[in-house]
């Protein structure tokens, strides 16, 4: 009883933001090799790489900045985010979803890009995700029996679904994936009966199974049709939809078990063989330069950072907390689990990008915020009884 009460005591959770920011350095250093301007030579300090990588530099400025938003997020009482603050971040992300599409230009089929200050765009779809985390949250907390009742169904779906629509518009399937496995992670961990979960699970999976068929009788040129044919079959669209795939295989297979080394001219990498390498396609730099090994030890971070969460998930008390937590680790978890898959040519690409690792403002403080969420929960937690890991305490 005593050591369940010491592992279900409030704490900030230092070994979990170690991990992340351990990751996070990690990323500007791999990030900064991969925009390396080969014409100011290689013989250079660590320092002079990333100040003269614009990438590099706009990743470390972001980096500098995310502990301003962990601490706000962590500060605010959790009892704001169930109830006023949660409603203002979820209308206000469904308000600039809604912008997006009226004002963005269309690049590549996708306009989910807002300009925002000092230049820099973002992208709303991205805070979606910590939106829909915080709105189930709260609404699959109120009742032992959540989606018990067609309207509580109907609601819970709603919440989910409105979101999820906007960004499918922006183009942006990727994301919407997440969210969906965020939503599906969530319901099976607040006790939602599994005959719905199956049933929702099979109804989605028979209408993406129509829609692809309908696209290929239809001879639809759509790009996500393109790469789903292309991860079927790389070799016949090798310069297409199938060349980062190919390349990116190619790259990571050359650092062999330990790797080139990065900040190193001649690779494929550096030769542009493997576009987007420092955002969607940030292994394949991370393989090349550090081979099998360093794919290992990222991937091991990465656990720890998932299994930790579970964990603290495990020994949280509030169901509101508990399942922002499982939110926030299913959402990680997924980037992870598909970016990784992706760049191994073990799933169709679809420009999810790798968790604190690729480059880019807006995921970045995304996941810094989901951070200081599951941080919150820890801190204002109160001594809970062990429960299941199978249920939580909430089957």
């Amino acid at each position: 009883m005593q050591e369940v009460s010491r592992r279900s005591r409030a704490h900030f959770d230092w070994p979990l933001v170690i991990a992340v920011y351990a990751l996070t350095v990690f990323g500007i250093i791999c990030i900064s090799s991969a925009m390396m301007d080969p014409d100011l030579g290689t013989d250079r300090s660590l320092l002079s790489y990333i100040l003269d990588s614009r990438s590099g530099l706009m990743q470390s400025i972001f980096t500098l900045l995310s502990p301003i938003v962990l601490i706000v997020v962590v500060s605010i009482p959790m009892e704001l985010y169930r109830g006023r603050i949660g409603d203002l971040i979820y209308y206000g992300v469904l308000g600039l979803l809604v912008l997006t599409l009226a004002l963005a230009s269309t690049v590549n089929g996708i306009n989910a890009w807002l300009q925002g200050p000092f230049g820099r765009a973002f992208q709303p779809c991205e805070f979606a995700k910590i939106s829909v985390i915080l709105i189930l949250a709260r609404q699959l907390s109120r009742t032992q029996k959540p989606m018990g009742t067609p309207k509580d169904f109907f609601r819970v779906c709603m919440s989910m679904g409105i979101p999820a629509v906007l960004v499918l518009l922006q183009g942006e399937t990727g994301s919407v994936i997440v969210v969906g496995v965020v939503f599906i992670a969530m319901i099976f961990f607040a006790g939602v009966d599994l005959r719905i979960i199956f049933g929702m699970i099979g109804a989605v999976a028979l209408a993406a199974v129509g829609l692809i068929a309908f696209a290929l009788i239809s001879g639809s040129t759509d790009y996500r049709l393109a790469r789903i044919l292309a991860f079927i079959d790389p070799e016949s669209y090798s310069q297409s939809s199938g060349y980062q795939a190919l390349g990116a295989a190619v790259a990571i297979g050359s650092g062999q078990m330990t790797g080139l080394g990065l900040f190193r001219l001649g690779t494929h990498t550096q030769l542009g063989n493997v576009p987007e390498h420092s955002t969607d396609f940030i292994l394949a730099t991370i393989g090349e330069g550090f081979g099998f090994t360093g794919i290992m030890a990222v991937m091991a971070v990465y656990m720890f950072i998932v299994f930790r969460m579970l964990y603290l998930a495990r020994f949280t008390q509030d169901k509101f907390g508990k399942l922002i937590i499982i939110g926030v680790m299913a959402m990680l978890f997924f980037h992870i689990f598909q970016n990784m898959s992706m760049c191994l040519g073990l799933m169709p690409i679809t420009g999810i990008p790798l968790p604190f690792l690729s480059y880019g403002g807006t995921n970045l403080l995304t996941n810094i915020i989901g951070l200081g969420l599951v941080l919150n929960v820890t801190r204002s937690r109160t001594a809970a009884q062990i429960t299941p890991l199978g249920q939580l305490g909430m089957r």
